[in-house]
């Protein structure tokens, strides 16, 4: 079966980065949105640009919500779904904290599950039921959900988890007609990206490499060309489709790589010292 039009599209984390960029290509489009974020002042400014973008007629309705709480995603994107049912729902709200395991905090390993993983489960359970037939899910999650990283063992496994979450629910709304994707992208230039940088270990820098960083309209056009062909995992650009199939065929290489750069960075700052 078909998907039917996106006229209705209810995305969170849809203040910024990739939340914001699919916003804005679904107006684009004509499609009534609504913007879930934590705060409400860069949800009506998110508003505001996307009006002054695409005209006074532009449908937008925001609504301020910490998703890793269950009874405010009830309350407030489950009543709103409800009012009136959505073709789109994007799980777009994340979080990081980068640090290795040994410097990283039972804190923020559980904050970093209650939003990513328990948040995005908590506004499924609000939301699947009043997405229409023929309508859409993606889940955010991250290439670091597919290939595990250094630096990342609580925003990994969160984004991991959403991997293995998506192919469940893929099999089980198939039987209703809502196709399930699960958006896994590289590296996007976004306000969380910026502010993960000034944390991030020097190891998981040297990991980065010379990757390409892409744009969060980038991304948001990758993701609604994926939902358009019915792909599950959707991996934006180039060099990350071609990590990940690397990875799959041939993993001691990729392995064997990232272990060569972690201890070269491991002798090159103990010489330093």
């Amino acid at each position: 079966m078909k998907h039917r039009s996106l006229r209705r599209a209810m995305i969170t984390g849809g203040s910024s980065g990739i939340g914001l960029a699919a916003a804005s290509l679904l107006a684009e489009q004509g499609c009534s949105l609504v913007l879930a974020g934590r705060s409400q002042e860069r949800l009506e400014e998110a508003s505001r640009k996307l009006v002054e973008l695409y005209g006074p007629s532009t449908d937008i309705t925001v609504l301020s919500v910490d998703v890793s709480s269950r009874e405010q995603v009830d309350r407030v994107l489950g009543s709103e779904a409800q009012r009136q049912n959505i073709d789109l729902l994007v799980c777009s709200a994340g979080m990081v904290i980068p640090a290795s395991f040994e410097n990283s905090t039972h804190k923020d390993f559980t904050r970093t599950m209650e939003v990513n993983l328990y948040g995005t489960w908590n506004v499924l359970k609000a939301v699947m039921p009043f997405v229409r037939e023929g309508g859409a899910v993606v889940l955010v999650s991250s290439l670091a959900g597919l290939i595990g990283t250094y630096g990342y063992s609580a925003y990994g496994t969160s984004k991991s988890a959403l991997v293995g979450l998506g192919e469940v629910l893929r099999n089980e709304f198939s039987l209703k007609n809502i196709h399930v994707s699960v958006l896994c992208p590289p590296d996007t230039d976004t306000p969380q990206l910026q502010e993960e940088q000034k944390q991030r270990p020097e190891i998981t820098k040297a990991l980065s490499g010379n990757a390409r960083v892409l744009a969060p309209e980038q991304v948001a056009d990758a993701m609604l060309r994926g939902i358009r062909r019915r792909q599950f995992i959707i991996i934006p650009g180039l060099q990350g489709p071609l990590l990940f199939l690397l990875k799959r065929l041939v993993p001691s290489l990729v392995y064997r790589i990232m272990d060569r750069t972690a201890a070269g960075m491991i002798k090159k700052e103990r010489k330093i010292v």
